[in-house]
């Protein structure tokens, strides 16, 4: 097989549990030579570092495909394509959710900022994971008013049946223009319905002419599950979801285990 381009997820898969890439995961994708895109759920404010530490020049995939992007100079974001949410639905979606679910942590992105009202657990958590300063609006009303280009609404709470119920909650409000998805046990995301991994993957293979035989994914999540699916080699982490696994042409080790750079090196090269 002779790979041209790899995407990549980073949160369970090139990131390890502390939310860094491992200097040796690095060394490892920085030395196999492939072209490399991360595909991610976070803001490009919060895949900066892992940029920098692979060294990657080309087009990025930001909030599960609402956004691809370059970095310009002085680490200016140049977007390619932006899919955010419709200012009204944004406003619906915080008031709702802030009335019904009260204990559970709410915020928002635009395309350099992240908001919130007050430092709650889950954004201390996150916080502590990103290594990213939240825009604080003093206001609660100020806050549920929303930005316009919003690109995802992100609501963490640690009580899985606070979660399940809220993804309930949020389907029953019928709005056909916006995807839920959990990203990890604790977070459940709104983006979009255009925004999907897809979306930003299929972007870079037309601008880069590659078949699906030439490209190869990392993955771990339900949310991988579009990319995954669109490749020709999807390699899943060792700690990912078993049903994720199922589809796996390899499973590679875990994400604490430079499961990346030693995927790429067994079955890629």
């Amino acid at each position: 097989m002779t790979i041209k381009h790899i995407f990549c997820d980073m949160d369970g898969t090139l990131l390890n549990s502390n939310g860094q890439v491992n200097e040796s995961n690095a060394a490892l994708i920085r030395e196999a030579g492939i072209p490399v895109t991360l595909v991610s759920a976070r803001a490009p404010m919060e895949m900066r570092d892992a940029i920098n530490a692979l060294q990657l020049k080309g087009a990025q995939v930001a909030f599960n495909g609402g956004l691809i992007y370059t970095i310009g100079n002085h680490n200016q974001v140049v977007p390619i394509h932006a899919q955010t949410i419709k200012i009204n639905t944004v406003k619906q979606l915080l008031k709702g959710i802030r009335q019904h679910f009260p204990q559970v942590s709410l915020s928002y992105y635009d395309l350099n900022k992240w908001y919130c009202d007050k430092i709650d657990d889950g954004i201390q958590y996150e916080q502590n994971l990103t290594r990213q300063a939240p825009t604080i609006i003093d206001s609660e009303e100020q806050f549920l008013e929303g930005q316009a280009n919003t690109f995802k609404i992100m609501m963490i709470s640690f009580d899985e049946e606070s979660i399940r119920e809220l993804e309930k909650y949020l389907q029953s409000l019928y709005l056909p223009e916006i995807t839920i998805q959990r990203s990890g046990k604790a977070y459940l995301e709104i983006t979009h319905l255009l925004a999907k991994k897809s979306q930003g993957i299929s972007h870079i293979l037309r601008k880069e002419q590659l078949v699906k035989e030439e490209t190869a994914a990392f993955g771990d999540g339900h949310n991988d599950l579009p990319m995954l699916e669109m490749i020709g080699y999807p390699i899943v982490m060792d700690n990912a979801f078993d049903d994720i696994k199922a589809i796996a042409y390899k499973i590679t080790k875990s994400n604490d285990e430079d499961g990346v750079g030693y995927g790429i090196h067994k079955y890629l090269k």
